[in-house]
């Protein structure tokens, strides 16, 4: 056992002492943190819209104060006929026009439909605020996101790709480094198993990804403003089987590569787009083609994702996402088996 615990403090030793390492490590969450929370977001700002009226209603008045004194909508200009807001619009100097026509045809919206997604977002911020909730037909409530604040879906989705990617790919890179400068050897002819060798090596990484997962629940918290409505316990022991999903699969990546850089583009391959793509990360799952769907079902951060949503955005317990947890029990307890036994072959 104390052979065994000299071989990870060797290896966290090794870790501390590499700078670029310690960059990936604790530099990447920061940056992407701070990036998906304030700069890349799909929340609606400052859009720019035109009012056209040649005659106006009291009612249409109030109406138009109410979108100018919105922070989405920016009023830029009012003009008399739908032909000039299109003109506008078409010169990419406006967003949106908001036409109030004739009683019979009620209030027209004309948006740029460049970005499809945008666009109907536009639409309908518009109709919440224009709209009185005592004139409208239906009263809308938002539920776990009334503020409709983008960072309540990338956060979960950050710490699905980050676990994965610094977990799986560092400790690919390790071991493999190892491989390539030939001290792997003189690892295994020491007296500690050839096994617990590879254990120990993923240990520190498994120690720092949890203190990882620590940063990024404090910055989500109390930089980007993200509620931890569910049980904390439940959140860390979820997320400490993922990481041991994602070590379990850099065993299996290391395996297979003899150089560092075949392990970083397997990682990539294997880890970064079906991450980014398939996981729900940005695109829901069952807006993807029936094929891209079935691929989907063995993407482990997709099951992640949508087990944080859960229980730090919803609040639910565990019993609610028990089926996300028993995925990725099954395919963590398929990657350790296979990995290790495939370490154990090539060891022989």
């Amino acid at each position: 056992m104390k052979r065994f615990i000299s071989f990870i403090v060797k290896e966290s030793k090794h870790i501390l002492r590499d700078r670029r390492t310690m960059l990936i490590l604790f530099g990447m969450p920061v940056v992407l943190m701070l990036l998906f929370g304030f700069a890349i977001t799909t929340d609606v700002r400052n859009v720019r819209t035109v009012v056209v009226a040649s005659q106006i209603s009291q009612q249409d008045r109030q109406a138009v104060e109410r979108l100018a004194a919105s922070e989405y909508f920016t009023v830029i200009a009012r003009v008399q006929t739908p032909a000039e807001a299109e003109q506008l619009i078409r010169n990419q100097k406006a967003d949106m026009a908001v036409i109030f026509a004739s009683r019979h045809k009620g209030i027209q919206l004309m948006v740029d439909g460049a970005d499809p997604n945008m666009a109907q977002q536009w639409t309908n911020y518009a109709q919440q605020v224009i709209v009185k909730p005592q004139d409208a037909a239906i009263n809308i409530k938002m539920l776990f996101n009334p503020q409709m604040r983008s960072a309540y879906n990338f956060v979960p989705a950050i710490m699905g790709m980050l676990l994965m990617l610094i977990c799986a790919m560092m400790t690919s890179i390790s071991i493999v480094r190892e491989k390539e400068r030939g001290t792997m050897e003189v690892l295994l002819v020491s007296p500690v198993k050839p096994l617990m060798v590879v254990v120990a090596k993923a240990v520190p990484y498994l120690l720092l990804a949890i203190f990882i997962l620590i940063t990024i629940l404090l910055m989500a918290r109390y930089v980007l403003g993200v509620p931890l409505i569910g049980a904390l316990v439940w959140i860390m022991a979820v997320s400490v089987l993922y990481i041991l999903l994602a070590l379990s699969l850099g065993l299996l990546i290391s395996s297979v590569a003899q150089t560092q850089l075949v392990a970083l583009l397997l990682s990539a391959m294997v880890l970064l787009m079906p991450v980014v793509m398939l996981s729900g990360m940005l695109f829901p799952v069952e807006s993807m083609p029936q094929l891209l769907q079935w691929v989907a079902l063995i993407v482990p951060p997709r099951y992640y994702i949508e087990a944080m949503r859960k229980l730090m955005i919803m609040g639910v317990s565990i019993e609610e996402v028990v089926h996300e947890v028993a995925v990725l029990a099954v395919m963590t307890g398929v990657l350790l088996v296979v990995a290790l036994k495939k370490f154990k072959t090539r060891l022989e």
